[in-house]
């Protein structure tokens, strides 16, 4: 199967050439960038389309089609932050993806980048609990923490009428229980069209239950 009949399969829908022309792009410079910084698992690279593109970009539909502001947490090689900035570039160009993360290669990475596909995103090289509230519409964090500290960090950045979109492994259920000690949140659960294993936790109306904002 072609690259753009994957992305269609994982989408649900066709791109265009040109939004397949960037992700191509993307991906070329996460592989050229990983061979001196630990962007991905050097395992992975040879999958590297389907193993973190097509994993990230299932993300976007579940999103409403006109969010204003996405912020990805952790971003660490723009996975799935800069795929979602892709997909945005000709369907929704107004919106803003904000990239957190503290690690200065990588941050450097996800602004050169970035600026090379002509992104309209936000590179914000801080600490996720030192950052200043965000107010992001969606928020996205892949594989940066276990469900109960990852919700402290999504609380703090996300809209009170926002969405977290949360890719997690075969202990989604467990995290989930764990969670809901401290946490309420209106939750569903969208299988994984890249990882058999693995599925997007849809998570709306978070508070915690202590009642604090």
């Amino acid at each position: 199967m072609s690259r753009s009949a994957d992305l269609e399969r994982i989408l649900g829908r066709s791109v265009s050439r040109e939004t397949l022309e960037r992700l191509e792009a993307f991906d070329a410079a996460l592989l050229k960038w990983s061979s001196a910084i630990n962007l991905i698992a050097k395992a992975t690279y040879a999958e590297s389309w389907s193993r973190h593109i097509l994993d990230s970009a299932q993300l976007y539909p579940l999103a409403h089609a006109d969010f204003r502001h996405w912020t990805d947490l952790g971003a660490g090689g723009g996975l799935p932050g800069l795929v979602i900035a892709c997909l945005a570039a000709e369907e929704n160009p107004a919106a803003l993806v904000t990239l957190v993360e503290s690690d200065a290669r990588k941050a450097a990475f996800l602004a050169t980048t970035g600026r090379q596909l002509d992104l309209n995103v936000k590179v914000l090289r801080e600490r996720i609990e030192k950052t200043p509230p965000l107010g992001a519409d969606i928020l996205s964090a892949r594989a940066l923490a276990a469900l109960p500290l990852l919700l402290t960090y999504a609380h703090r950045h996300l809209d009170p009428e926002g969405t977290a979109l949360l890719p997690k492994g075969r202990n989604a259920a467990q995290e989930v229980e764990d969670a809901r000690q401290s946490w309420h949140f209106d939750l569903e659960i969208s299988p994984s069209r890249a990882d058999p294993d693995g599925a997007i936790l849809v998570l709306r109306n978070l508070r915690p239950l202590d009642g604090t904002r």
